[in-house]
């Protein structure tokens, strides 16, 4: 008997009406659509290939939504440019690569992120993490990378937080607390602007499973309402308001992946 397929990992955390596409390698991905080969023209093998799964991955839940074949290519901060009316988010590690998306009248924003289930080398913690969310990890109970988790919840949250805002999230502007049911509470520095609304704590949920740590951020469109609703039987609430190894460079943009 076969186990779940690699976007369940995803699926457990996001809402109904997201389509995900996964994958555990990039073998058999398929051509890039001009004018994304632009995009990766100079990078190494490693970084085509994952590239090339993404977009391949991405294609794949938009055709679940009806939507044709189209091109993805790298906007100036380095996220996909999607189709309009859709929003989504990609992500890539070490032996997962998936991808999300939604119709903007069902999300305002979407952020992905995976990792391995394994704490961040060196001083990196240091880097993404204020003194009082050190001292909040040291405080849960025996677990996933809980370090390595608050890194992939603030990487799902810039990639949610971008498309809005349009500027630069740094590690800082976010006070992020893990809860070990499965959901963690963010708090900006500078509130989030979605629909009118003005949004200064979110919910992002997080999935650990197969050595992998998956986490989400979904941002509510206005006409989706401003209650949470109860997820699955996790019990956490679920907020509709809301690679490969890290170096320890000092600089948040050092730190960041490319999708």
């Amino acid at each position: 008997m076969t186990g779940p397929g690699p976007s369940a990992l995803l699926e457990a955390i996001l809402p109904e009406g997201v389509r995900v596409a996964a994958a555990s390698g990039d073998a058999g991905s398929g051509p890039l659509l001009p004018p994304e080969p632009d995009d990766v023209r100079h990078a190494t093998a490693d970084r085509v290939a994952e590239y090339t799964t993404g977009r391949h991955l991405a294609r794949r839940a938009l055709a679940e939504m009806g939507v044709a074949p189209v091109a993805l290519p790298t906007a100036p901060m380095r996220a996909p440019v999607w189709p309009p009316g859709v929003v989504g988010s990609i992500t890539h590690c070490a032996g997962y690569r998936a991808a999300a998306v939604a119709r903007r009248e069902h999300l305002a924003a979407l952020g992905i992120d995976a990792e391995p289930d394994l704490p961040l080398p060196g001083a990196t913690l240091g880097v993404i993490a204020s003194d009082a969310e050190r001292a909040a990890l040291a405080g849960l109970p025996p677990g996933p990378a809980w370090d390595r988790l608050l890194f992939s919840v603030k990487e799902a949250l810039f990639k949610a937080w971008h498309p809005l805002m349009g500027v630069w999230l740094d590690f800082g502007d976010a006070d992020v607390r893990l809860h070990p049911d499965g959901c963690a509470r963010v708090r900006l520095a500078e509130p989030l602007v979605a629909d009118g609304r003005t949004l200064g704590e979110l919910t992002a949920r997080w999935h650990a499973a197969g050595g992998l740590l998956a986490t989400a951020v979904a941002v509510g469109a206005a006409q989706r309402g401003h209650a949470a609703c109860v997820s699955d039987s996790r019990t956490c609430l679920r907020s509709t308001l809301p690679s490969s190894d890290l170096g320890s460079s000092s600089t948040a943009t050092k730190l960041r992946g490319t999708l």
